[in-house]
């Protein structure tokens, strides 16, 4: 790979679990020892998979990158709910998953494909009277935030192993994969949380053909090894 990210580049990351967005730019900025750099749609802490890095010029793109269709895989857990409707946060409640059949949990999937309305979680990055909703949440002070519209393009069921549900969903920008859960659990009239999600594609930009932050360590590493020796 050329490495002329100063004139501009698109870097597809496999961001770890754990690791913020922010986390990845600053790591891959350091490394790269460039200035202008940034990513194109955030990834929570406790998400994995593509995380799109424009450099120089090409941070031109990242609205462009943004817009485009999103698709995830992931788990699902019924029965239990957490404020974050994520692992973030604890288990607050849990219900009875018994009577539910892989019939009413593929019909549930089903009712939410096409443009519906959704509330991001508390714990998000959006802005509340200029706040971050998260540092509200945090803080223990409650917020409403509005529902906006999003689409769901396809949500299919992958597997079903209760209490799990494993999905691969399509999905237009500004959709939260974890308010999905949250519904889709309400839907089913026993909570859910998200447990687990991998970010698989961001428009024709594939999991697949993404680094590791080791391989950019490697390249930048065979880069300046190859300027040495000419």
């Amino acid at each position: 790979m050329k490495l002329d990210y100063e004139n501009g580049q698109i870097l597809l990351l496999n961001k770890p679990l754990t690791w913020t967005s922010f986390d990845v730019v600053k790591k891959v900025r350091n490394i790269l020892r460039i200035k202008k750099i940034g990513h194109a749609g955030t990834l929570d802490p406790l998400a994995e998979g593509l995380l799109i890095l424009c450099t120089g010029k090409f941070t031109k793109k990242i609205e462009e990158i943004q817009a485009q269709e999103k698709e995830y895989t992931g788990h699902f857990t019924l029965g239990q709910t957490t404020p974050s409707f994520d692992l973030e946060t604890e288990v607050d409640a849990t219900k009875d998953i018994s009577y539910l059949t892989k019939d009413m949990i593929l019909a549930a999937a089903s009712s939410f494909e096409g443009i519906i309305q959704q509330t991001p979680p508390l714990y998000s990055a959006v802005k509340i009277n200029g706040e971050r909703a998260y540092t509200l949440a945090r803080r223990g002070d409650n917020a409403e935030i509005k529902a906006k519209q999003i689409e769901i393009k396809s949500f299919e069921i992958t597997g079903v192993e209760l209490p799990l549900v494993s999905f691969r969903v399509i999905c237009s920008k500004g959709t939260y994969i974890r308010s999905l859960a949250r519904d889709f659990g309400e839907k089913l009239g026993c909570g859910a949380h998200l447990s687990k999600l991998v970010r698989t594609r961001i428009g024709s930009y594939e999991l697949n053909n993404a680094l590791t932050v080791e391989d950019i360590l490697q390249l930048r590493k065979n880069y300046l090894e190859n300027e040495s020796h000419s």
